[in-house]
């Protein structure tokens, strides 16, 4: 499903880590784990071809048309944009070939399914940062891509959100999607997922998440 190859990425003659090799199959479920600023954001966005390698490659086995859904942190939207929440996620449908009864009843069972009914009106200004990340994530339910890709999922989520978020996950992930997520949560990542790339400026490794999570903060930038 992702193939990278002696793949380096960051600011122009200053990579942030030794060439990266990595494999993760169809249907796997990873996180990504690192200090501040080590380059997890930038990564995945390399993964989604939002930014370019500085060299190497990453391959994709997944449709050229709608193969991969890219979520970002809230922070990159315009809450000044004039649409409503039922219009974010609604575009999360887009390419879908479904009718519009469909569409409509799709989106309804979505917007409860992530605790949003009785809000599809407000505009994004009017969300609060938990009410505007479940909305970005529900516009993940309706979309179909195989590959999700989550910048910091949990962010801004109460505890109820973040009960959402892992139960969605599990379910995308049970479905056969493959998921890589970056994420802060620590204690998260060792009791929902199984492996996690650790990216360090020494070079990052892929392993199992309750042996990388054990290690010492400090190492990871060693």
């Amino acid at each position: 499903m992702i193939n990278c190859q002696a793949l380096l990425w960051g600011i122009p003659g200053q990579p942030l880590t030794p060439p990266l090799a990595m494999e993760r199959p169809a249907g796997s479920l990873t996180a990504i784990i690192g200090a501040n600023g080590s380059g997890k954001s930038s990564l995945l966005k390399v993964i989604a071809g939002l930014q370019k390698p500085l060299s190497g490659n990453v391959t994709l086995e997944v449709p050229r048309r709608g193969g991969v859904s890219f979520m970002p942190q809230q922070q990159h939207l315009d809450r000044q944009f004039p649409i409503s929440l039922q219009e974010l996620v609604a575009a999360g449908a887009w390419g879908n070939r479904h009718t519009p009864a469909m569409r409509r009843q799709l989106l309804q069972t979505v917007l409860e399914d992530w605790a949003l009914s009785g809000l599809e009106h407000r505009p994004l200004m009017a969300l609060s940062g938990g009410e505007l990340q479940r909305a970005l994530l529900a516009r993940l339910s309706l979309a179909e891509a195989p590959l999700l890709l989550l910048d910091e999922p949990h962010a801004a989520l109460d505890e109820q959100g973040q009960a959402l978020l892992w139960k969605h996950i599990h379910r995308w992930h049970a479905s056969g999607r493959t998921i890589v997520m970056v994420c802060h949560d620590l204690a998260a990542v060792r009791q929902h997922v199984a492996h996690t790339l650790l990216i360090r400026n020494t070079g990052c490794v892929l392993g199992r998440s309750v042996d990388l999570i054990a290690q010492q903060p400090q190492t990871w930038v060693a």
